[in-house]
């Protein structure tokens, strides 16, 4: 008797029996270089995600759809708008009510949610989407860039990854709950009410700054049923995770408050108190902003104006009109900027603190940086000193870029440099004046100076490595 052919050995024409085996392998070996990548390379991977973010919501943003007209946004237009909302910034080249319709506003503030949850928490999800797990680098990373102390094991790493999203959503759901009242109240349609509160409660929280009415906040410019709220939840989410995490797990019990909450609370406690009297100092009798106003109203102004500068983006008054003290001022705050791991950018108010305790111990003699009873590690002040020049550097650069562009003043380019990079959102105006090669130049300034302070740091504190040997020592003169 013949045999009958068996199932494999039978071939249907045009098929080809090894073609899902190949594919099995192809597949097998990209998640195999993807992941070498995520834990070879963490902070590369962070950046190469931002990047794609930013990618896929210009596209979604350059669609007819997405503009209140119905055509097709230009390119440098969407790119520049979807890059403003990803890393928090807020600044705008056009309207943010106008120009764009509700679904085109929809995806802005989904883009300005992804962008608040931080480019380290995307990276670190990638890698467990990836690999289904954290690498040990990776874990590390997530680890420093949430500031976990060393009790947490690595395994903690997804959990904490969940906390994040819950508290960032659970504090935005809180802030339209205080908001959507009071629009209701001031007559606006349900619908409206309710999207406008859930717009600014994610606006504020991730530092962004958009509005979504035409006029801003001028019309609400003495109401603190709206105002107190959006400086709270700016406040909050300029605080950082790491220290929210403290405060909610050890609230005032402050002997077991880590270093980094203590040194974030504190310098920012002065930065506010101190930037609200300078600022009422500076533009008390200015009659272009609040001098022909009440004094009540200017004491609204100056700490609302306090709490913005620092990365909350939101004005009441035009910065253009401001005096040129209160714009050097306002520079200062933005480049300093808020917490680490936060929806904050600037060089963060531990750069700063760390800085100054750097610059008291030489002052003193001293040979170790002391703060709350430890010991700061001469590490950490290596990082300090690369990411504040690292930031002035960006900044320089992309200052001269804007001079060059559109023969502006110096103290204009230099105001707009520095709320891009410090991912502010405070403008004179000039983002909208610009050409396209002005927008491109803000546009890669607002990227690094989102990912740019942070991967910097990153990558140092993971090249860390143990010296063989040393050099002999020799001292050059300083000053």
């Amino acid at each position: 008797m013949g045999s009958s052919p068996s199932a494999e050995s039978v071939r249907r024409p045009g098929t080809d029996s090894g073609a899902p085996a190949r594919w099995r392998t192809r597949l097998g070996l990209w998640r195999r270089i993807v992941s070498d990548f995520t834990v070879r390379s963490p902070a590369r991977l962070a950046l190469v995600t931002f990047a794609l973010v930013i990618s896929l919501f210009t596209s979604v943003l350059a669609l007819p759809v997405s503009s209140a007209s119905g055509e097709p946004t230009a390119f440098y237009d969407a790119l520049f708008t979807a890059v403003s909302a990803v890393c928090v910034t807020g600044l705008t080249v056009v309207s943010t009510a106008t120009h764009w319709s509700f679904f085109g506003q929809l995806v802005m503030i989904v883009a300005v949610f992804v962008g608040g949850l931080g480019i380290l928490t995307l990276a670190s999800l990638l890698s467990l989407a990836v690999s289904k797990r954290l690498g040990v680098r990776g874990k590390l990373l997530a680890q420093s860039s949430m500031n976990t102390s060393a009790a947490s094991t690595l395994g903690e790493v997804g959990s904490l990854l969940r906390i994040v999203i819950t508290t960032s959503v659970a504090i935005e759901v809180a802030l339209a709950l205080m908001l959507i009242p009071r629009f209701l109240i001031l007559g606006e349609p349900v619908n409206e009410a309710i999207w406008h509160g859930i717009f600014y409660s994610i606006s504020s929280f991730n530092n962004a700054g958009f509005t979504p009415h035409s006029d801003g906040l001028v019309p609400y410019e003495t109401d603190l049923w709206i105002l107190v709220p959006l400086m709270l939840g700016v406040f909050l989410g300029s605080l950082g995770f790491p220290v929210l995490m403290v405060l909610l797990a050890q609230r005032f019990n402050t002997k077991k408050w880590t270093l980094h909450a203590k040194l974030t609370l504190l310098v920012t406690a002065i930065l506010l108190v101190a930037g609200a009297l300078l600022w009422a100092v500076a533009e008390w009798s200015n009659p272009e902003t609040i001098g022909t106003m009440n004094n009540s109203d200017k004491v609204i102004h100056s700490v609302f104006a306090s709490v913005m500068t620092r990365s909350g983006g939101f004005n009441l008054v035009e910065q253009g009109e401001m005096n040129q003290v209160t714009m050097l001022l306002s520079n200062a705050l933005m480049f300093a900027g808020g917490g680490s791991a936060s929806t904050a950018g600037g060089i963060k108010v531990t750069t700063i603190a760390v800085m100054f305790l750097a610059i008291f111990a030489e002052a003193r003699g001293d040979t170790d940086v002391r703060a709350f009873g430890r010991r700061i590690p001469e590490g950490t002040m290596r990082v300090a000193i690369s990411v504040i020049v690292l930031g002035a550097t960006l900044v320089m650069l992309a200052t001269a870029a804007l001079l060059v562009i559109s023969g502006t003043s110096l103290s204009r380019a230099l105001f707009e440099s520095i709320s891009a990079f410090a991912t502010v959102g405070l403008s004179t105006n000039l983002s909208g004046e610009l050409p396209p090669a002005g927008k491109y130049v803000l546009s890669a300034l607002m990227f690094a100076g989102r990912i740019g302070t942070i991967t910097l740091a990153a990558a140092l504190t993971l090249r860390q490595r143990n010296q063989l040997y040393h050099f002999p020592e020799e001292r050059p003169i300083i000053g």
